[in-house]
């Protein structure tokens, strides 16, 4: 393949949901993200929060409506060719702001092609109908220049069912198990708020086999005993389920929330922002993979198992590893830490002790 093309695929992606301290919440949306040389896309476009058209929750003709303007099989939605690659994950108004570039045909270079290159190119940021690539340009973004068979048969994957186009569709649902009804009902509306399904049993027993298909992560509440959780955990082996399992311990909600958001991403970790997080000795370790906006908080319950919640770092890391102080304040006795990006959480405990080893 000539020097000049650019491979182009397709991997499942999360931008998670969140519960705020204020009872504020923003949505759980899972993706299917655009991989350039084995890079996501949007890892380039520095600190965005924003999500591709290839959503998992939009109805299938609008999916297969949005597949079909990017193989340029329908008029581009934007004047000059262009077409939205990266858009708001709340609402996809273009008001909001959005990542849009042109997209058109090439001729195949070389052999063994299969019909027209595609090319994206002039990557800009843009908010209202006309893009100012002057002002809002992504310089140094492309143009990418993608094989025409490879790109087809990554996108057409989508409409015949492949899923995300690895194989892997993602199950947006939880199932909560456990006697305590309202713990596990105030979660399960934080979860629904966010947009993931949650349903509520006391056992798995009653549940058909094709229904535990549907879930991508279990959580067993408080006094859930040792026989109970390996009845549930048979119950979805026997069903072909690989199902995530969350320890619903302690009963903060918005750290189950994230631990729940952590389980469910589909990504691979090589292919994620944030990838690493441990907490001791009186720091966290974190890990990132592009320079990120990355917020640290700390959750426990006090001696009157009162939930405590305390922020610990906002700012942008570069990418590489990063020891950031913890407040010991805020990180006494059973104690947590969250770490969250535009597009990853991870939530780790704060072991007391000796820090990790750090490389530099």
């Amino acid at each position: 393949m000539p020097a000049e093309y650019t491979t182009f695929g397709l991997a499942p992606a999360t931008r998670p949901g969140e519960i705020a301290a204020d009872g504020g919440h923003r949505l759980h949306r899972d993706f299917v993200d655009f991989v350039v040389d084995g890079r996501s896309l949007l890892f380039r476009l520095a600190d965005l929060d924003a999500v591709s058209p290839l959503a998992s929750d939009v109805p299938p003709a609008i999916l297969a409506a949005q597949v079909r303007g990017l193989l340029l099989e329908s008029e581009a939605p934007l004047p000059g060719g262009r077409y939205l690659i990266y858009g708001c994950p709340e609402c996809e108004d273009l008001a909001c702001g959005a990542v849009t570039a042109v997209i058109e045909r090439a001729h195949a270079r070389g052999t063994g092609t299969d019909g027209a290159d595609y090319v994206w190119r002039d990557f800009a940021w843009q908010t209202d109908a006309h893009a100012d690539l002057e002002r809002d340009g992504y310089h140094g973004i492309g143009p990418f220049r993608f094989a025409g068979a490879e790109y087809r048969a990554a996108l057409r994957s989508l409409l015949d069912g492949d899923g995300d186009g690895d194989g892997r569709a993602p199950r947006r649902r939880v199932l909560l198990v456990g006697a305590r009804a309202a713990a596990l009902a105030r979660l399960a509306a934080a979860l629904r708020a966010l947009g993931i399904g949650a349903d509520i049993a006391g056992d798995t027993v009653h549940i058909h086999t094709g229904e535990l298909c549907q879930y991508g992560a279990v959580v067993f509440g408080t006094g859930v005993g040792p026989a109970e959780r390996a009845a549930v955990r048979g119950a979805f082996e026997r069903a072909g389920a690989d199902v995530a399992r969350v320890d619903g311990t302690p009963p903060i909600v918005p750290l189950l929330v994230a631990r729940i958001e952590q389980a469910l991403d589909p990504g691979p970790v090589e292919r994620r922002r944030l990838t690493r997080l441990t907490a001791a000795g009186g720091a966290a370790d974190v890990e990132v993979t592009s320079a990120c906006r990355v917020r640290l908080t700390a959750h426990r319950l006090d001696r009157l198992h009162r939930t405590r919640t305390r922020e610990l770092f906002d700012g942008v890391l570069e990418p590489g590893r990063h020891r950031l102080a913890l407040d010991a304040r805020a990180v006494k006795g059973e104690s947590f830490v969250v770490a969250r990006t535009a597009g990853g959480v991870l939530v780790a405990a704060v072991a007391h002790g000796e820090p990790p080893g750090h490389r530099r």
